[in-house]
């Protein structure tokens, strides 16, 4: 996994979950030679603000935004966006396309071209059993987006199944109260062709995933081809922490081909 030092890697953590949860594939390509950036987006992770302040997804998203706005002229970087970091990575492409060498969706929500970019999230949801995940209001008019917080179970069946129970005990205690934005991203129109639909596009499918399956993986695929797809076996949702050194090797493969 020989890297080099001009591939700059930013990886986007989903719903819940913060940097922490690229420890292991962050440290494997940081040794190659990669440069990466982990950021946690708007009240994830280390991020001090409560969600309530975070009213919107770019809101969400801004942290991602504001290193891309902060590159040099001329530096590309690939965008690694897993589950509902998918969104993210499909915001900044529309935002800084010229920024974007790959958008690289991990056993993610991919969005069209065509439809609001909370479609994708509301198909999967719809047919995804969540168990005990709680999805609440947070205000009584409703003017915020519903809070989510994947419950124990589903963190342990559905999640993060192949994990190291040392990994699932890290989950558990730095999991944080997030939202899907639906009710926000049902409001934006779908990120254009000419824009989003213009960056180099590769999906991870994890075979072995629970929360968004691989059938529908395939589904948001097909929905919106892109240049290459790669298959994680063996990998759960959480495949940067139950399988870290093949998706390490996956993302230099892809960063030295599209860089």
């Amino acid at each position: 996994m020989e890297g080099d030092s001009r591939t700059h890697i930013i990886l986007v953590h989903g719903a819940c979950h913060g940097a922490w949860c690229w420890f292991k594939v962050a440290t494997r390509l940081r040794s190659a030679g990669h440069r990466v950036t982990t950021p946690d987006l708007a009240a994830s992770g280390v991020d001090p603000r409560p969600l309530r302040e975070v009213p919107t997804f770019r809101d969400y998203t801004q942290p991602l935004l504001d290193i891309l706005a902060s590159l040099p002229p001329g530096e590309k970087v690939v965008l690694v966006g897993h589950s509902l970091g998918g969104i993210s990575i499909a915001l900044a492409s529309e935002l800084f396309p010229e920024k974007v060498a790959a958008a690289v969706f991990l056993a993610a929500f991919m969005p069209d071209h065509t439809l609001p970019p909370s479609y994708v999230i509301e198909k999967v949801r719809s047919a995804t059993d969540t168990m005990d995940t709680e999805v609440k209001p947070q205000d009584p008019e409703g003017k915020l987006p519903a809070s989510l917080l994947f419950g124990p179970q589903f963190t342990r069946q559905k999640v993060y199944q192949l994990c190291s129970s040392e990994d699932l005990t890290l989950g558990a205690s730095l999991m944080r109260v997030s939202s899907y934005f639906v009710e926000d991203l049902q409001l934006q129109p779908p990120y254009s062709e000419d824009r989003y639909g213009s960056v180099r596009k590769v999906y991870i499918v994890g075979k072995d995933d629970l929360a968004i399956i691989e059938a529908y993986q395939r589904w948001m695929i097909e929905n919106n081809p892109v240049q290459e797809v790669k298959e994680l076996n063996g990998a759960d949702h959480m495949s940067m922490l139950s399988r870290p050194d093949e998706l390490a090797q996956c993302l230099a493969d892809i960063a030295e081909k599209y860089v």
